[in-house]
């Protein structure tokens, strides 16, 4: 199989070009933890290392969903919208109990994202295109439903799911730690990480060797709009109302910034789910250490830009 995926043979031992594409990541962490403990007041305490986890929840959940699109040589647009309206479903099942809400917005980002992993495997449509048009779709509907209001609810079991802990851990952590390391499991260590790769990295060959091209393409889009149905479900359960107009907006940059920035090349046939967690983190660790230290919150952008753009060169060097 690897030798069907295009990828050329390495010379032995250490290429450095490689090694800082592979570990430059934890480099750059390293240096930001570093920095900060030295200006910044606070930083280095379990309380912030708390708030970082908390804040990053989201874009770890569906950076984890976009990695495995981006790994197919897709991308999906459309999963802040999904966020959006599994808060308008969460909000419209509260009374039939968490399980059930839950469950019902788990289904309905999973719809989302089958019918555009459908529609781009069956019709060989740009899922550019597709995911723009759920974009704008799936928040239509959510606002249609909800009428565009926001709606307030003091529910025990949500406030749990948002703001309960276990053993000291937010829930919300916990619950995202357990969903990395499951997906991070599968693609590294199963037959459908291996088509995933195979899918990106060279679908005519794929295609010759066996890979089930469109059921992993459809699988992908599926898992990344099941786990932006989940996001929806703690950024409702956390704020305590939805938001159909403004919940997810942008996030799917932010999650796509983190697993460009996490090694994933956006040219697909490559998956690192750790990489998009460190990345979803150095990207939260910039912007609140802007925050900390009172610097314009632009300023903030235009580094995580910079850190983008050297991540996109070091894969660059690394594919040469």
């Amino acid at each position: 199989m690897t030798g069907l995926i295009g990828r050329r043979p390495r010379p032995s031992g250490i290429d450095r070009s490689e090694f800082g594409a592979r570990y430059g990541l934890f480099a750059v962490l390293g240096a930001i933890v570093l920095v900060n403990v030295l200006i910044t007041p606070n930083f280095a305490t379990l309380r912030n290392l708390e708030l970082t986890l908390i804040q990053v929840v989201f874009v770890m959940l569906v950076g984890v969903g976009m990695t495995l699109v981006i790994a197919t040589g897709g991308i999906d647009l459309s999963v802040g919208a999904v966020m959006g309206l599994t808060s308008v479903v969460a909000f419209s099942l509260l009374d039939q109990g968490p399980v059930v809400v839950v469950v019902a917005c788990l289904l309905a980002g999973l719809a989302v994202g089958l019918l555009n992993g459908a529609l781009i495997a069956s019709f060989n449509v740009q899922p550019i295109l597709i995911t723009l048009g759920s974009l704008i779709w799936v928040r239509g509907l959510a606002q249609a439903i909800s009428d565009g209001r926001k709606e307030y609810f003091d529910d025990p079991a949500m406030h749990f799911m948002g703001l309960g802990r276990i053993a000291g851990v937010p829930f919300q952590v916990i619950v995202t730690l357990i969903i990395v390391v499951v997906v991070a499991f599968v693609v590294t260590r199963t037959v459908f990480g291996r088509q995933l790769v195979a899918t990106g990295g060279n679908r005519s060959a794929a295609t010759l060797a066996g890979v089930p091209i469109k059921r992993t393409l459809i699988a992908s889009y599926a898992v990344c709009g099941t786990l932006a149905g989940l996001a929806g479900v703690f950024i409702t359960a956390r704020v305590g109302s939805t938001d159909p107009t403004n919940f997810g907006v942008l996030i799917e940059l932010d999650a796509i910034a983190a697993v460009v920035v996490g090694g994933t090349a956006l040219a697909g046939g490559r998956a690192n789910v750790l990489g998009t967690v460190i990345g979803a983190i150095v990207l939260q660790l910039v912007t609140a250490a802007m925050i900390m230290n009172n610097v314009d919150f632009q300023l903030s952008l235009i580094v995580k830009a910079v850190i983008i753009l050297v991540a996109v060169y070091l894969q660059r060097v690394a594919s040469r």
